[in-house]
C-alpha cells in the first residue's frame, strides 16, 4: 500500500469548490440505504465517487458513519461528502455532538425515511429524485439512459440500493483520487504492519489471504465456507508456483486462527480490527480468499492481483490472478 502525498489528497479532496471544469447543474447525489458491512459500503461508496469525479457531480453518504472514524477525510465531516470540504460543519465542530449523531444513525434513519417517502410521494417534483435497484437486473448502472432521464432535472438524487455501479473502467479511471479519500488513520494498523514487517523480513513474496467464515456457513448455501486445512493446500499450492521464492502468508479471518492450522508455511496472523486487516491485506503482493467485497476492496486499494476461490476444487493459478476494479457483486 503505497502512502498517499499530500498534493493527490488534496486533488481527491477537491475543496468543495465548483470549478470551471464542473457542469451547471451539478448534482448531489446521497446515498440511503446501508448496505452490508464495511467492504460493501466502501465498494458502493467508491463507485459513487468514480461517478461524481467523472462528472462533476457531489455524494453525501450517511450510511458510512459505523466506520468513518477509521478514515481521514470521512472522520471530520458527518456528511461524508464528496469532494471533501474545507470548512466543518456546525456538527463536526461542537464537541460531541457527531459522535450522538453517529452513534444513534439519526441522520441515516431520516435520509433514507425521507427516500422512501420522496420514491412514494415526490415532494421536490423533478428537483428531488428516489433512485431504485432496476428489477431483476444484477448492476444498475448510473449511465443507464432510463436513470439518466430521471435525474437530467435533479439538483438532489436518493440512491437507494446496493447494486448501483459505474460503467467497466470508471473506478480505475479515479483510482488515485478514490485511495486518496479513502486514506485510513494509521494508527489503527500499527499491529498489523508489524506482523507484516517481520513476515517480510522472512520472504520474498507476501500473499494475502483472507479466510471467511462465521457468516458464509450460510450465505449461498454455504458454498464459500471452507475449512482452515483446504486454505492451507491452497497456499502451498500457490507457493509451488513461485519456486525459488520464498513465500510468506498474511492471513486474516473472522473466526481466531493459529499458525499451526498452516503447518510448512510461513504465516502472520492479522491482529484486527477488519479496517486493519483490510488495509494490511491491500499491502500484500497477492491475494487470495472466497468471493467478498473485502478483498476486491483490499485489491482494488492496494492494486493487487486477486484470485477468488469460487469453490472448493478450484485451483488459484497466478495466470488468473487479476486486479478487482469494483465492478462484480457477490
Amino acid at each position: 500500500m503505497k502512502p498517499v502525498d499530500r498534493e493527490t489528497a488534496e486533488r481527491a479532496g477537491g475543496g468543495g469548490q465548483r470549478g470551471p471544469g464542473f457542469p451547471a447543474d451539478r448534482k448531489l447525489f446521497v446515498i440511503a440505504l446501508r448496505c452490508g458491512r464495511l467492504a460493501n459500503r466502501l465498494n458502493l461508496f467508491a463507485n459513487f465517487i468514480a461517478f461524481a469525479a467523472e462528472h462533476g457531480h457531489r455524494v453525501a453518504n450517511p450510511t458510512f458513519h459505523s466506520y468513518a472514524h477509521f478514515f481521514e477525510t470521512t472522520r471530520r465531516d458527518i456528511y461524508c461528502r464528496y469532494p471533501a470540504v474545507q470548512r466543518r460543519s456546525v456538527f463536526d465542530v461542537l464537541p460531541g455532538v457527531a459522535a450522538v449523531i453517529r452513534k444513534t444513525r439519526m441522520l441515516y434513519h431520516t435520509v433514507r425515511y425521507f427516500s422512501r417517502l420522496n420514491a412514494r410521494l415526490p415532494l421536490g417534483g423533478r428537483s428531488v429524485v428516489t433512485l431504485d435497484e432496476r428489477p431483476g437486473a444484477d448492476i444498475t448502472f448510473l449511465e443507464d439512459p432510463a436513470i439518466q432521464t430521471r435525474v437530467v432535472k435533479a439538483r438532489i438524487v436518493f440512491a437507494y440500493g446496493w447494486q448501483f455501479r459505474v460503467r467497466p473502467g470508471l473506478v480505475a479511471r479515479h483510482a488515485e483520487r478514490i485511495r486518496a479519500y479513502f486514506q485510513p488513520v494509521a494508527s489503527f494498523g500499527d499491529a498489523n504492519r508489524q506482523v507484516l514487517a517481520r513476515l517480510r523480513e522472512q520472504v520474498e513474496i507476501v500473499v494475502g489471504v483472507h479466510i471467511r467464515r462465521g457468516d458464509y456457513r450460510d450465505w449461498h448455501g454455504g458454498r464459500y465456507f471452507f475449512e482452515a486445512p483446504r486454505y492451507a493446500a491452497w497456499m502451498r499450492d500457490l507457493a509451488a508456483q513461485l519456486p525459488g521464492r520464498r513465500v510468506g502468508f498474511f492471513v486474516c479471518s473472522n473466526e481466531p486462527r493459529t499458525a499451526q492450522e498452516f503447518p510448512g508455511l510461513s504465516v502472520g496472523l492479522g491482529q484486527g480490527p477488519p479496517v486493519a486487516d483490510l488495509y494490511t491485506l491491500a499491502a500484500c503482493d497477492y491475494l487470495l480468499g472466497p468471493l467478498s467485497t473485502f478483498t476486491q476492496w483490499a485489491s482494488f486499494y492496494g492494486d493487487k492481483p486477486l484470485f477468488h476461490l469460487r469453490d472448493r476444487d478450484v485451483r488459484p493459478d497466478l495466470a488468473q490472478f487479476r486486479v478487482s476494479d469494483l465492478l462484480e457483486i457477490p
